[in-house]
């Protein structure tokens, strides 16, 4: 809703407590499936890449601004120039049942004053690709952020990374729009389809993460009874 100014003109709603965010911390997130750790190459590079090796292809590198690399060495040098930073902040993601990193993911453009920040540079291996580990790892994410007070949670990709664009909207996050010509990685143009969920959502998705995480929303072949997107799709405001 709206306000009015002594000019008789619409404004936003006024926030006379509000507050800038503190900026996440390093402190790993646990929970029942995974556990997100600050990334250290010297403890998760080497893991990774022998997941990463496994890999049939490289398909999974294609909307990255980086990436294949063809040796750890590579990869250890660009995680030691890259991910050692604030912003963005990196974590290795966990599977509990081996205690091993199969994806990493982190928290950038983090802008604490107006409480927005977003979640990107996300690389998931084929461990884990649609498992419960990786919605686990995404909630987690988000849930600390809220926690945090940030007001406004972001997910961009390039607009023809359809998987990402499905990913976002399951995941709780609406579509508002594309931004044309955002920029150029690769050697090629990108279009950057926007999403974002915010605060006021959050305890209606957080619930919904909740359920469909549950033991007993999986039977005993691991086959989900409801779908996370049919716990989110009546919270997202606009779909792609």
């Amino acid at each position: 809703m709206s306000q009015w100014n002594e000019f008789d003109q619409p404004i936003g709603d006024a926030l006379p407590d509000w507050r800038p965010c503190p900026r996440p911390s390093r402190e790993p997130m646990s929970g029942r499936y995974t556990r997100l750790e600050s990334l250290d190459p010297a403890r998760h590079a080497a893991a990774l890449f022998e997941a990463i090796a496994a890999e049939s292809d490289s398909r999974s590198w294609t909307y990255l601004p980086y990436g294949p690399f063809d040796d750890l060495e590579s990869y250890l040098a660009w995680m030691n120039f890259k991910c050692l930073g604030d912003d963005p902040l990196f974590f290795a993601i966990l599977d509990l049942r081996t205690s091993k990193p199969v994806g990493v993911a982190s928290y950038l453009r983090i802008t604490p004053d107006p409480g927005v920040i977003e979640v990107g540079h996300l690389h998931f291996t084929s461990q884990l690709r649609q498992t419960p580990v990786a919605t686990e790892a995404m909630y987690l994410m988000m849930q600390r952020a809220f926690e945090l007070g940030y007001r406004r949670y972001e997910w961009k990709c390039d607009s023809l990374n359809l998987p990402s664009r499905n990913a976002a909207q399951r995941l709780g996050l609406s579509f508002e729009g594309i931004f044309r010509q955002a920029t150029v990685y690769k050697g090629r143009t990108r279009d950057t389809a926007w999403f974002a969920a915010i605060d006021s959502e959050w305890p209606r998705l957080q619930q919904a993460f909740q359920t469909w995480l549950d033991p007993g929303n999986f039977d005993e072949h691991g086959r989900q009874r409801r779908s996370l997107s049919e716990l989110t799709g009546p919270i997202l405001k606009n779909r792609d």
